[in-house]
């Protein structure tokens, strides 16, 4: 059974300074992201290709997406197989290259999650993260490897 979800966000480049695209240095990168009845996201590039450091850039907002995306899979698979699961944090982290003709493409992103359950499981719950990934919307949709390195610490309540 295949169920098709749509999804709709909306974009504003606020980065013109008065003269547009008149040269590479000429304009801001930043923009706008908005999806209805949400928070705007105030994004800009990288630093490096002359964008606003303090705003998020599609990189890192790439690299969020699919950590939000395996913690979510990962609760799912938790709940469903009697892990309980009470603290989760990931400090992710991703590879990209950049081309000789000025493009590029990410080589890998690496999810270093922390999970602190209340059940003794521990190989379960670290199994688990295999079975997310599978299941993780975002991570099905990439070329490149995205890879865990998991950590299980056990805490009875």
């Amino acid at each position: 059974m295949n169920h098709e979800h749509h999804f709709a966000v909306s974009l504003e480049w606020t980065g013109n300074r008065g003269t547009g695209t008149s040269g590479y240095k000429a304009y801001g990168r930043d923009h706008v992201v908005r999806a209805a009845g949400k928070h705007e996201i105030s994004g800009s590039s990288d630093r490096v290709f002359h964008g606003d450091a303090d705003r998020w850039n599609p990189e890192e907002m790439l690299i969020a997406a699919l950590s939000q995306c395996h913690l979510l899979s990962y609760l799912h698979v938790a709940a469903s197989n009697g892990v309980i699961v009470t603290d989760y944090t990931d400090a992710a982290t991703g590879i990209m290259e950049q081309t000789a003709d000025g493009g590029g493409h990410f080589t890998s992103v690496t999810l270093r999650p922390v999970v602190t359950i209340a059940t003794s499981d521990r190989e379960l719950a670290r199994s688990l993260h295999h079975e997310a990934s599978l299941k993780c919307f975002i991570a099905s949709s990439m070329n490149f490897p995205v890879e865990h390195e998991p950590l299980v610490v056990f805490r009875a309540e």
